[in-house]
């Protein structure tokens, strides 16, 4: 089990795992593109192997890709739609050539559209996106914390929609702590939690963890992290996230403010090594 941040890839990509590992990170996510929109930058032979040979000599364990924030596969709009389709298989494929574990996605929003039929869009635009993929990066979809018709905000959504996609590829979720909180999971109630994640959609399909803490209260649907300790689902339940993540060998990454990530990575540590 990993402790590693979200890191920038201003410069070029194969300046992040120098700023990883000047934060302590022990594996690390990154953007391939700007996550606002535009071309991505091309990913040549020579960037590849620079890459790769940066995040081997400053011993990153791991690294995961995360889509742009701009996908939303239930859009009634069949030009957002299928750039939505199109961005994820482009960054499936990105992902894979520099040798990332997992790539995580939001799903969008259904806007409009009443939740059946923004599943079905949702589970084939998942379906067109992993069509012939053989990359080696798997793909996992994160929660959200559930403001407006957002997709995704339960674990029981995303399983249905795991099950349907069916995608040796699509093999779980990337579970946001706070995104989570603010849906209605309480994590200071931390074996209750557990347990109805687990009938929601097993806990064998946590592949990755986004450790967020919360600005906002619980069942708020707002999207709001906080540092470890610092927020509404304070330090306590962290000891016991971290104690889980251990014990099934799952890597959390942190998305906090820049200012203090080094000092969450520090904390989390901590907490593991107290195990």
């Amino acid at each position: 089990m990993y402790i590693g941040c979200h890191v920038s890839i201003a410069g070029g990509v194969f300046k992040a795992p120098e700023r990883a590992a000047e934060l302590g990170a022990e594996a690390m996510q990154i953007f391939t593109r700007s996550p606002q929109g535009g071309k991505a930058p091309e990913l040549t032979p020579e960037i590849i192997s620079e890459f790769n040979l940066k995040a081997k000599s400053y011993q990153l364990k791991a690294v995961f890709v995360h889509t742009p924030y701009y996908i939303n596969f239930a859009s009634e709009n069949s030009r957002i739609r299928y750039g939505s389709i199109s961005v994820l298989r482009d960054e499936l494929e990105r992902a894979s050539l520099l040798g990332a574990k997992y790539i995580m996605t939001h799903l969008g929003s259904a806007g409009q559209l009443p939740e059946k039929e923004a599943n079905e869009k949702t589970i084939e635009a998942l379906k067109n996106s992993l069509e012939g993929y053989t990359g080696s990066t798997e793909l996992l979809i994160e929660n959200a914390a559930g403001a407006g018709k957002i997709m995704g905000a339960t674990f029981a959504q995303i399983a249905e929609i795991i099950k349907a996609v069916n995608h040796p590829k699509l093999v779980g979720v990337c579970l946001d702590t706070q995104h989570s909180f603010a849906s209605g999971y309480d994590w200071r109630d931390f074996e209750n939690t557990l347990q109805k994640i687990d009938s929601e959609i097993g806990l064998d399909k946590i592949k990755l963890i986004h450790a967020n803490d919360s600005k906002t209260e619980l069942a708020s649907n707002k999207d709001r992290h906080e540092h470890i300790g610092k927020g509404l689902i304070g330090q306590e339940a962290f000891k016991n996230i971290v104690a889980f993540a251990q014990a099934k060998n799952i890597t959390m990454i942190l998305e906090t403010p820049h200012e203090l990530v080094k000092e969450d990575i520090e904390l989390l540590k901590s907490l593991r090594n107290s195990i």
